[in-house]
């Protein structure tokens, strides 16, 4: 078996807390692409236009491994690295500010706000939870073990060293992380909990709301605690021991107990700006774990409160 070899480091800075990307040139052996612009061309034009894509090599923004300007007329080289920053297109600030829990020299506890993406994903880049992190912090090597929804939020772990990421997203992997999430969802006295919920859970790309498989194999499993209710609304207490998609918003929904103020369960509503004003009442309130590179015990709490429970 033939083992690729390591890409080189990125020669460009991080722009906004963002790693600029990197492309591996593939293989022609059509020889379709005399020039390094004749594949760029063909991989971008579509999506950016070739004249953005000229104005950037007149820029200088395509740089190779040596972080020199990689020129448009360059011949092409099958396996050659270059790099370059993608535009950022407006963001509307998430109006909550990131809290940290807990720092070190290898790890980072975040308290996530509601509305703020851990990762950069489709049309939320630099104002993510990682972008903001690795900016306020001055951290460019962080990276998150595990992820949490958009919509949800509470405690995230990163890892401040990208040789000690693997450690730490194997504790996730191997089920060795506790998890406590919060709820606020409607309360129904002909549910009896406690309860494990063990189902099959699928999310198919590009559709919005995970569902479940009837008869299927179970992959997931979250176990439902009713701390306490009024006025019609419980509080619950929901510990998964697997971490699908939406598995809490799903699970809980099964149970005739969507949570409050979700935009896809049981109803998946038209996509429309978020209203800050009404968060989905899910909380990653607890992590806790054995650290696998010292052996310590941590355990962690959110000092974030769901807003729709009346103090």
């Amino acid at each position: 078996m033939v083992r690729r070899s390591r890409a080189p480091q990125a020669p460009l800075p991080q722009h906004a807390g963002i790693d600029p990307v990197r492309l591996r040139l593939p293989a022609d052996p059509e020889g379709r692409w005399p020039a390094v612009r004749d594949h760029l061309l063909a991989r971008y034009a579509e999506a950016i236009g070739a004249e953005r894509i000229d104005a950037m090599f007149r820029a200088g923004r395509f740089a190779g491994a040596d972080g020199r300007p990689v020129g448009p007329e360059e011949p092409y080289t099958a396996g050659r690295y270059v790099w370059f920053h993608r535009d950022f297109g407006p963001e509307e600030r998430v109006p909550f500010e990131i809290g940290v829990v807990h720092r070190d020299e290898r790890i980072v506890v975040a308290d996530k706000p509601h509305f703020l993406a851990t990762t950069p994903r489709g049309s939320h880049i630099t104002d993510t939870a990682l972008a903001r992190l690795r900016r306020d912090l001055d951290l460019p090597e962080l990276q998150p073990a595990h992820r949490l929804d958009r919509l949800t939020a509470g405690l995230v772990l990163f890892v401040v060293r990208a040789g000690d990421r693997g450690a730490y997203q194997t504790l996730f992997r191997d089920r060795l992380v506790r998890k406590v999430y919060e709820a606020i969802a409607p309360y129904d006295p002909a549910v009896a909990l406690p309860v494990t919920v063990r189902s099959r859970i699928e999310k198919e790309r590009g559709v919005r709301a995970a569902y479940e498989v009837p008869g299927g194999e179970p992959n997931s499993e979250t176990r439902i605690e009713l701390l306490e209710h009024r006025e019609g609304y419980g509080r619950y207490r929901l510990l998964p021991a697997t971490g699908r998609t939406h598995q809490l918003r799903v699970h809980m929904n099964a149970l005739g107990l969507p949570l409050l103020d979700d935009p896809l369960y049981p109803v998946v509503q038209e996509q429309a700006p978020d209203d800050h004003t009404r968060p989905l009442q899910l909380l990653a309130r607890e992590l806790e774990f054995t650290d696998p590179v010292t052996g310590e015990p941590y355990r962690f709490e959110s000092g974030l409160r769901l807003a729709q429970w009346p103090r």
